[in-house]
């Protein structure tokens, strides 16, 4: 939706940089996102992927830095305030972008290097320093976003903050194991708070040996602020390809019994067809018109299941 805050949290490697690219990618083929900037804060400096092969010509050509230096280099966040100067900055020109910041773990503070500069002079001065780092992103990101949100909403804009999970050393038998760093705000302002994580490796058999050709990601939301409800769906990412939205919608709809499969092959019964997997992916993507048509089956048998899950009663009031 437009003019909301998104968070992503997930494991390293559990497909939240692909994700947030795919979001680009998508609104590259939107007519509702064609005048929008997008902007990439590669924090981390952790995207080094081709763009151009995974995501399209045109999400290389209209991606671009929060800002440039003089020479035309690109400009990235490396605290807390910068990042925050840089979305003001964004919001400030009145157009509506769609912006990721790739993470929020990557930034630094003020804080935190002041702090550190001060324990570097007590160290080499045969001093002790008092106090802790603390960096001070909870702070920053309780007050950065509450005013960041109404630019975002007034511009129409999309903001997509990535952050990497930690896990609990003390975690209790019953209770969560992972957390994340950076406060509450960035929950309490986020219109979807969606966590990722690694549940399986995806195979093929190459010269006799079995090698690791993609991942499948479980996709939890924890928050959800346009239904409420708190789904979990499986996604399937392969290195050399990305998101693969096809292959994960069949696996989907076999999951649900909406279609079945016998050995190796797939009933696709709205499209009569019945071939292995592998193939029904590679018939449905070699027409736009199919796969728009497989979404919608897909929302047929979402809403079918949501339709059963509602309770039959006389709304209160």
């Amino acid at each position: 939706m437009k003019g909301k805050y998104y968070f992503l949290v997930g494991d390293s490697t559990s497909g939240k940089t692909f994700f947030s690219m795919t979001c680009m990618a998508e609104a590259t083929r939107n007519e509702n996102f064609k005048d929008y900037d997008l902007i990439y804060d590669n924090v981390e400096d952790g995207m080094l992927m081709d763009i151009q092969r995974l995501f399209g010509a045109e999400v290389e050509r209209r991606i671009e830095p929060p800002s440039t230096d003089d020479d035309g280099l690109p400009v990235y966040s490396e605290t807390i305030e910068e990042f925050y100067y840089h979305l003001d900055d964004r919001i400030k020109t009145g157009r509506p972008f769609i912006y990721v910041l790739d993470s929020m773990d990557g930034l630094s503070s003020e804080a935190e290097g002041k702090k550190f500069g001060e324990q570097k002079k007590a160290h080499r001065g045969g001093k002790e320093s008092k106090g802790s780092y603390g960096d001070g992103k909870a702070k920053k990101n309780s007050s950065g976003l509450r005013k960041a949100l109404s630019g975002i909403r007034d511009t129409g804009s999309i903001l997509i903050i990535i952050a990497q999970t930690r896990d609990i050393l003390d975690a209790q038998m019953f209770g969560p194991k992972k957390t994340r760093s950076g406060g509450h705000a960035l929950k309490f302002y986020a219109t979807a708070e969606i966590w990722t994580a690694l549940g399986g490796q995806i195979k093929r058999q190459v010269r006799g040996r079995q090698r690791k050709i993609g991942d499948k990601i479980r996709i939890r939301l924890k928050k959800n602020r346009v239904t409420g409800k708190l789904h979990e769906v499986w996604a399937a990412i392969y290195p050399s390809y990305g998101v693969d939205d096809i292959g994960s919608n069949i696996d989907y709809l076999l999951a649900e019994k909406w279609w079945t499969k016998a050995g190796q092959t797939v009933k696709a019964k709205e499209f009569d067809l019945e071939l292995q997997r592998e193939k029904l992916v590679r018939e449905i993507e070699s027409s736009p018109k199919k796969v728009t048509r497989l979404q919608r089956i897909v929302g047929r048998c979402w809403k079918e299941i949501e339709d059963a899950c509602a309770l039959d009663r006389e709304g209160r009031y």
